[in-house]
């Protein structure tokens, strides 16, 4: 079996908005081709990114969005929530997820087209201390994304 081959892109379009994330401090885009992108819905794929990681993987993101950064998250499992990650838009091209601390606001967008899924990410400072918190957590959010949507990818291929 081939490992699907994500790389890091430019944050498209249709992720930006008008809001306090138009002017993000950080702004990242990953993006996984795929033919079959459309066999799920952005949901779909934030599910099975987040949710369908193994169980020590879920535990060392989940610490790291709580005790890190200090992100405020919601329930687990929810309908309304990814990984606790409160969903705060759902279309049929794209899923929005945000959280918030006293440190930072993060949103990440996962954008289906025809020729794959973008996971992009935005980080808004709240504080002098976030840059450096948010230095030292990128590195692990730049081998993160890519690996777990990849395996997203891998699990859709093997079901």
């Amino acid at each position: 079996m081939t490992t699907p081959r994500v790389r890091r892109v430019r944050v498209p379009q249709v992720a930006l908005s008008a809001d306090e994330f138009a002017t993000a401090d950080y702004a990242s885009a990953f993006e996984l081709p795929s033919r079959h992108a459309r066999s799920r819905t952005p949901e779909q794929w934030a599910r099975a990114t987040f949710e369908g990681a193994p169980a020590t993987v879920r535990w060392a993101l989940l610490r790291g969005w709580t005790l890190v950064l200090g992100l405020r998250m919601g329930p687990r499992p929810s309908p309304d929530h990814v990984l606790g990650w409160p969903v705060s838009e759902s279309g049929p091209g794209s899923v929005t997820l945000e959280a918030r601390s006293p440190l930072v606001a993060t949103r990440n967008v996962v954008v289906v087209n025809g020729s794959g899924v973008v996971w992009v990410t935005f980080v808004r400072y709240h504080r002098r201390l976030s840059r450096l918190v948010w230095a030292a957590a990128a590195p692990v959010h730049h081998l993160a994304v890519p690996y777990l949507l990849g395996r997203a990818e891998r699990t859709r291929t093997a079901s």
